[in-house]
């Protein structure tokens, strides 16, 4: 077959992803405090827009162009009227002064004959805020270290390769990813040197810091010169049982120390007061305060869904930019375009805040049960039973319900907790997959610490309540929950 070339003209239709459309598209996906952000940076980039004023916060008119001139150019003749008037007060002053300069020792003396100026003090020292209560910021761990290290009889050299220790430590105060062999050959030093730093910042406060693993973060605790332990049992636990620790297999460790099993529940409880994480006090976060997008409110018999809008900036169209073009064609086209620009972002946040309540409406409608009665009546949920419901593409009710919250009278819940699978019931009526969990963790926290349920336990119970589950989902709920196995929940002590 012979290959040419030729022209061809198809008409055909596809979907074009415009700025614009991109842009709305990526608003519906934002979280409330991702969009504050993208609208305070608009605000700098687009001098077209502008924060609107709170209803009923101010009783001024709106300013035209033409008054805010003149009201510009009044403020800067009283500002040079002003000027006017310190220069003519400071020649006065000049005049006033004798031209042979001050006499500084009538001053002085007359300054030495005054009174002490009052100073205030406090008597309570016990109301004055710490010094560590004046810090922008807490302490770090290096920071926390490298003082201690500055202050204990290190050389600059050692200060040096105490430093990179430190600095290769784990969030919880591990040196797990480097050996000491590999330190030395990056700082040079010998691994017997190495060895030595190590253990010296090893006693450092917080006591174990820089452990290689858990039974030496243990041991350097228990071996501390400040409060050592010499039950030698303690030791011998941490030394050869702690994977036998955990798994609580105490025969196994009396058996094999020759002590009676009562000995080792002493012991353990020895172990258990030590520190794991030699880093705990320096890994904690801040809190993450969360603001819900939604407020659904019992009135009466009814709900009501209602927007959050406070703490958004309500935006809208400068005036003064739309009557300030002139008649230069690049001024115009610039501000049209930005004006162009400024109206889709207001529509497109318009249209954003429109969608979230018609899917908490929807959420409302089918979740009525969870609204009365609480977690353990949440219906099974997809996605799309509330696009059919409110007429949009699974896509729009998936971005809407990503990051966004909902504050309801059973608590703050992400939208997207409203959709889960289903578990079948003997009645032939499902249960949420999330209520099922609920029902777990609360078997849990009714069991007897001494005989917890194992999971073929609470198939059994959960089938008493009708709810058919195999055990392998009651295993996968439970560690979802973040919940151990039975023979890591059992208590003997």
């Amino acid at each position: 077959m012979a290959l040419n070339m030729r022209q061809e003209l198809r008409m055909s239709q596809q979907l074009v992803m415009t700025p614009q459309l991109q842009q709305a598209i990526k608003l519906l996906q934002l979280s409330r405090l991702e969009l504050s952000d993208l609208v305070r940076g608009e605000l700098l980039e687009n001098p077209l827009l502008e924060e609107a004023q709170e209803t009923g916060t101010t009783t001024e008119e709106p300013v035209t162009s033409v008054e805010l001139q003149e009201g510009i150019e009044m403020e800067r003749a009283e500002a040079a009227e002003e000027e006017a008037r310190v220069d003519r007060r400071e020649e006065v002053k000049a005049d006033q002064v004798p031209k042979e300069g001050v006499d500084w020792e009538a001053y002085l003396e007359h300054y030495g004959s005054q009174a002490p100026m009052p100073v205030a003090t406090r008597t309570d020292a016990d109301e004055l805020p710490s010094l560590e209560a004046t810090f922008s910021k807490p302490e770090t761990l290096v920071e926390h270290l490298m003082w201690q290290v500055r202050m204990s009889m290190f050389t600059e050299a050692e200060e040096d390769l105490a430093e990179f220790i430190i600095r290769c430590l784990s969030p919880a105060g591990y040196l797990r990813d480097v050996t000491a062999t590999q330190i030395a050959q990056r700082t040079g030093f010998s691994t017997l040197k190495v060895e030595h730093i190590v253990r010296r910042v090893q006693q450092l406060d917080p006591v174990s810091i820089a452990a290689r693993n858990l039974a030496e973060a243990l041991w350097v605790q228990a071996r501390h010169p400040e409060h050592p332990i010499d039950d030698p049992l303690v030791l011998g636990i941490i030394t050869k049982h702690l994977s036998n620790l955990e798994k609580r297999a105490y025969q196994v460790i009396a058996r094999d120390m020759g002590e009676p099993l009562e000995e080792v529940f002493e012991a353990t409880k020895v172990i258990l007061g030590l520190e794991p994480r030699p880093a705990r006090a320096f890994t904690s976060e801040e809190p993450q305060y969360i603001t819900p997008d939604v407020y659904i409110q019992k009135v009466g018999e009814d709900y009501v869904v209602l927007l959050n809008d406070d703490g958004l900036p309500k935006l809208k169209i400068s005036g003064f930019y739309r009557t300030a073009m002139g008649e230069s064609p690049k001024a115009k086209e610039y501000v049209t375009e930005r004006l162009r620009s400024a109206q889709w972002l207001i529509r497109s946040i318009q249209q954003r805040q429109r969608t979230i309540l018609k899917v908490a409406k929807s959420i409302l409608e089918f979740q009525r049960e969870f609204f009365e009665k609480g977690v353990e009546h949440l219906k099974p949920l997809i996605l799309k039973d509330v696009a059919e419901n409110i007429e949009m593409h699974e896509s729009t009710v998936s971005r809407v319900t990503t990051n966004k919250y909902v504050h309801t009278p059973q608590g703050i819940y992400e939208l997207k907790y409203f959709f889960n699978a289903g578990i079948s019931r003997s009645n032939g009526e499902e249960l949420a997959s999330e209520a099922v969990k609920t029902k777990i963790k609360q078997l849990i926290d009714a069991e007897d610490p001494g005989h917890p349920y194992s999971d073929q336990k609470l198939v059994e119970l959960l089938a008493k309540d009708g709810i058919d589950i195999a055990r392998r989902t009651v295993a996968k709920y439970r560690e979802q929950l973040g919940v151990l196995s039975s023979s890591k929940r059992r208590r003997l002590f």
